[in-house]
């Protein structure tokens, strides 16, 4: 069995969906948590009660990702906790979807650039900057950067800088043994806009449509992949880019 033991974790966006699966998988392997959030103070606890309860020291630190000032001050209190930080998963995100290009505002478009792009963009470069040898970095992205989907252009887009910043990354760090990669995700069950059983019914069937496996992902299928690339088994795999789609095309 993979062991995270003696390690300390640092995840975005952990109070809820992705990140907390992932937050929560990592302890279960032992290691020790950061858990961030923006506004969700009532799930942050509770995610943090569920971490504790299995053994591991766990924080919960408040930033907005989209300021730099917040993201200096996550990490510094990170590392003035527990001494040192192996693994960063860039989580945190939004998502506006069924929005054509031509209907996009720039109030809009700017949210999600500052969250998806912009905080994505200098979580890793905090991460760069504070990780330990041998750590790993780990970005979310979507398989919206792969598949094109109408409705998504600005969310697609906000998320395709931070893979090329992962290419470039893993070049410029690889030589003290850090790894960068990416994980994409398919749409994911019960998880961003699709909390809802009901929402969005008509792009949960497209999405279904296209996908072999005949179902959305699930949270724990994308804590599976975070957990190899954060384990010793991907200690050679560096500037990845890993679709966990169930085989969809589009």
């Amino acid at each position: 069995m993979n062991s995270l033991r003696n390690k300390v974790a640092l995840i975005t966006g952990s109070a809820r969906g992705l990140g907390k699966a992932i937050a929560e998988r990592y302890a279960a392997m032992g290691a020790d948590i950061i858990i961030n959030y923006s506004r969700d103070s009532t799930s942050a606890e509770e995610v943090l009660s569920n971490i504790k309860a299995m053994g591991v020291r766990a924080i919960v630190i408040q930033a907005d990702v989209s300021k730099v000032a917040d993201l200096e001050r996550l990490f510094e209190t990170a590392k003035s906790e527990f001494g040192r930080i192996d693994i960063v998963v860039a989580n945190a995100g939004i998502e506006l979807v069924e929005t054509p290009v031509a209907d996009f505002t720039e109030e809009q478009f700017d949210r999600l650039f500052a969250i998806n792009t912009k905080g994505a963009y200098f979580t890793m470069q905090q991460a760069a900057r504070n990780i330990a040898d041998n750590g790993r970095i780990i970005y979310i992205a979507s398989s919206t950067t792969a598949f094109p989907v109408s409705g998504m252009a600005v969310y697609g887009g906000s998320k395709i800088t931070p893979r090329y910043m992962v290419d470039v990354l893993s070049k410029e760090i690889g030589h003290r043994g850090v790894t960068v990669n990416t994980i994409i995700p398919f749409a994911v069950d019960h998880s961003g806009i699709f909390a809802e059983p009901e929402s969005f019914p008509e792009l949960r069937k497209q999405l279904l449509d296209s996908c072999p496996m005949g179902r959305l992902a699930d949270v724990e299928d994308v804590a599976n992949v975070a957990e190899f690339f954060a384990s010793d088994l991907s200690s050679f795999v560096n500037g990845q880019h890993l679709l966990v789609n169930g085989g969809a095309t589009n």
